[in-house]
């Protein structure tokens, strides 16, 4: 049977702890291994480890001794494994809240990313009710959900064509015509970043089409976006925030963030 790793001295297991170094180095700009092994109780070499996998998923660049951040990108763009690492909590009760939100019998969009996918897992079940999205990753939880024999007809699923983005969403053209012709009671949209002078942007173009395809075929729009998107501005903005009905993040934002978002966007919900 394989095992879990659980080498940290706290139970953490690797991909929690791995998250709490990738937060470390986005607040610090840079740790050191002498540091980490002293904080998580763990070996030189499993820190070593942690730090070239967050490498690998582009989430901090490797230096003698330690790791630094990777210079702000308004077009980098993480891949989907290596974002569902980071703000996990939140991005689970961000999605605990959006799934109160879903009007049975109704259609809905979801746009790809992982605060979506993290909703996604709460509407599996949910009968009379039908969902389209662009996210391989979404349509594929359905799939396993509703294979398994005897298992109870949930959600109806149609997948958007188009090409394929390193967060696993599908965009371009197909998924933009595909989109055109439908219309939502509700879409909710994921982002890289959400600010007053951007809106609601993201690193990849083609999606943030796609994301405008969404929003407009949608009667109410919610975004899901945890504190952490907070004042970051992706490449592309594919929504102002006059466009969002709801933005559904979590108790971390700041309460000067709340009032400067309680502005622009008409309603406001904490998880």
């Amino acid at each position: 049977m394989a095992q879990v790793e659980t080498d940290d001295g706290r139970g953490l297991l690797a991909e929690q702890r791995r998250a709490a170094i990738a937060a470390e180095v986005r607040a610090r700009g840079g740790v050191r291994v002498t540091d980490l092994v002293l904080r998580f109780g763990v070996s030189d070499m499993t820190v070593r480890r942690d730090l070239d996998a967050l490498a690998r998923d582009g989430l901090l660049e490797k230096v003698h001794g330690g790791a630094v951040a990777l210079g702000e990108s308004s077009a980098h763009e993480p891949g989907f494994e290596a974002k569902r690492t980071l703000e996990t909590a939140a991005k689970e009760a961000i999605a605990e809240a959006a799934a109160a939100l879903v009007p049975r019998g109704g259609a809905v969009a979801l746009s790809a990313g992982t605060t979506t996918f993290a909703l996604a897992r709460r509407l599996t079940d949910v009968s009379d009710l039908t969902v389209v999205t662009n996210s391989m990753r979404i349509a594929e939880l359905f799939a396993q959900r509703l294979r398994p024999p005897g298992a109870r007809h949930g959600a109806t699923v149609v997948l958007t064509g188009g090409m394929r983005t390193p967060s696993d969403a599908l965009v371009g053209p197909v998924a933009d015509q595909a989109i055109r012709s439908l219309n939502f009671d509700l879409a909710f949209v994921g982002c890289h970043g959400i600010s007053i002078g951007a809106g609601l942007s993201t690193p990849n173009l083609a999606e943030a089409e796609t994301n405008r395809a969404l929003i407009a075929a949608a009667r109410r729009v919610v975004a899901v976006a945890d504190h952490s998107k907070w004042g970051l501005a992706g490449l592309a903005t594919f929504a102002p925030l006059a466009a969002v009905d709801t933005w559904v993040t979590d108790a971390g934002l700041p309460e000067t963030a709340r009032a400067e978002a309680a502005e622009h966007i008409r309603h406001l919900l904490i998880a």
